[in-house]
C-alpha cells in the first residue's frame, strides 16, 4: 500500500516470527521464491502481468489454507474493473490475529517473508516481486466484516476474495495525510469505480480530515462524485 516503507529490514516483532535470515555456517539456507530460479526469459517481461502472477500465486495459498483475507491495492482495483496501471507492489488484507498463521503458510510455499520495521504489515516477495500483507488499513485494524464484505472474483483467471469497492476507496482516501497525499494515484481509480462505491459513507469513514477533505473537493470538480 502507499505507506510501506520500501527497505524491508529483519526485525523482532512481538507475535510475529524472523522468518528470514542468513544462512550461518552449517545451518540450512531458507526457502526460496518459488520460481527464482528458473530462466530470466520465463518470467513476464511486463510488471504489470508480474504483479498479477504474484498476486495469483499468493491469493491461491491463503485460499487453499482457508485463511480470511481479501485482496486489496491497485490491484484489488484492477479486478473491480480499473485499468491495468499497477503499483510497485501487491497488497493483501488480513486481520491483526491472523498474522503469524498466514506468514507460516507462505513461508512453507517457499516465499521469503519479511518483518519490516512498520508494525502493521509483513512482507512477503513472489515472482521477485513485492507484496504486502497488511493488517492494518489506515491506522485502523482490519475487522472480519470488512473481509466477510469482500466479494469473490476472477483475478486474472484465479478466483480470490477482493476487497468490496467501498472498503477499497476508504482505504485509499483515508491513508491521505501531510506526508502522503499522491492523488493521482487515486484519482484513476476512484474514476473508475465511482458508481460502485457507497461515497456517502466513504465520506463519514473519513470525518472532517484535511487531506481526504481535500481530495473529495477534487473528485467533486472533476464530477467524479
Amino acid at each position: 500500500m502507499t505507506q510501506n516503507g520500501d527497505d524491508a529490514t529483519l526485525v523482532r516483532r512481538p507475535g510475529i516470527p524472523d522468518l528470514r535470515s542468513a544462512p550461518d555456517g552449517d545451518e540450512p539456507a531458507p526457502p526460496q521464491d518459488p520460481q527464482a530460479d528458473q530462466p530470466l526469459h520465463e518470467l513476464p517481461q511486463d510488471r504489470n502481468q508480474a504483479l498479477l502472477e504474484a498476486a495469483k500465486q499468493v491469493g491461491a495459498l491463503l485460499k487453499r489454507k482457508g485463511h480470511l483475507f481479501a485482496l486489496a491495492g491497485s490491484v484489488a482495483a484492477y479486478a473491480h474493473g480499473g485499468e491495468k496501471n499497477l503499483q510497485h507492489d501487491v497488497d493483501f488484507a488480513i486481520r491483526p490475529e491472523d498474522a503469524d498463521a498466514v506468514a507460516a503458510t507462505l513461508h512453507e510455499a517457499g516465499l521469503t517473508v519479511y518483518t519490516p520495521p512498520e508494525d502493521w504489515l509483513i512482507k512477503a516477495t513472489c515472482f521477485g516481486q513485492p507484496v504486502d500483507i497488511i493488517f492494518e488499513l489506515a491506522h485502523r485494524p482490519v475487522g472480519a466484516d470488512m473481509l466477510e464484505r469482500a466479494v469473490e472474483l476472477s483475478v486474472d483467471s484465479v478466483r480470490m476474495p477482493v476487497l468490496a469497492p467501498t472498503d477499497l476507496l476508504w482505504s485509499l482516501t483515508a491513508a491521505f495525510s501531510e506526508h502522503h497525499c499522491d492523488f493521482g494515484a487515486a484519482l484513476p481509480i476512484a474514476r473508475a469505480l465511482r458508481e460502485k462505491v457507497d461515497w456517502e459513507r466513504v465520506r463519514r469513514a473519513c470525518g472532517d480530515e484535511p487531506m481526504p477533505a481535500a481530495f473529495f473537493f477534487l473528485l467533486e470538480r472533476l464530477n467524479v462524485i
